[in-house]
């Protein structure tokens, strides 16, 4: 199995370049099988992908830990309803206008601002916007400051527009609240 990761990604060479030249990644299916089982649940053990895939559990660990080492899996994510816990986070969605300067491209742009805690994620956009941030702070006093003092100041950006998440029903895929469930009472004629 590691010689098919290593063929699929280009071989030795091109791991050591893999996040400055992304190859065209062909996959097998049980590898993307392995790959679409632990995106939905992290904690699958190898034996439970082994049941899953008719895969020998130490040929999924010896997949899995290539797939660590090659930067295809880049992060295990737990996803908390900090609501629940009674955390009161707000999180906002702040889009960015930004100018381009001479040499530097939307890439550095991004690399500055997601090297504050706060943002959570950094998306580049089409449309009327060229960057999309998710951020999150423990009052919206605290995400407005944030980004009047930490965002709207950096040269690169010309306009921000800053959008209060209000309630989160999915999350990565996860279903935060359950359907409310509407009891209506019968009507007769």
């Amino acid at each position: 199995m590691n010689n098919i990761i290593e063929h699929n990604l280009g071989g030795r060479d091109s791991l050591r370049n893999f996040f400055t030249f992304v190859p065209v990644i062909t996959m097998d299916e049980q590898i993307r099988h392995i790959l679409e089982i632990l995106e939905n649940d992290a904690r699958a053990s190898p034996e439970e992908i082994s049941a899953l895939t008719n895969m020998a559990a130490q040929e999924v660990s010896q997949t899995i830990a290539k797939l660590e080492e090659t930067g295809v899996i880049r992060h295990y994510k737990t996803i908390v309803d900090w609501d629940l816990v009674g955390e009161n986070y707000v999180y906002a969605v702040i889009e960015l206008k930004v100018s381009l300067e001479r040499n530097l491209g939307y890439q550095a742009i991004a690399e500055r601002i997601y090297k504050f805690p706060e943002v959570r994620s950094v998306r580049l956009l089409s449309g009327d916007y060229d960057l999309s941030l998710t951020v999150r702070g423990k009052s919206m006093k605290d995400v407005a400051f944030f980004v009047a003092e930490k965002i709207a100041t950096l040269d690169q950006v010309k306009s921000t527009s800053t959008h209060f998440v209000l309630k989160t029903y999915k999350e990565d895929g996860v279903i935060l609240h359950e359907p409310e469930v509407i009891k209506r009472l019968p009507v007769s004629f």
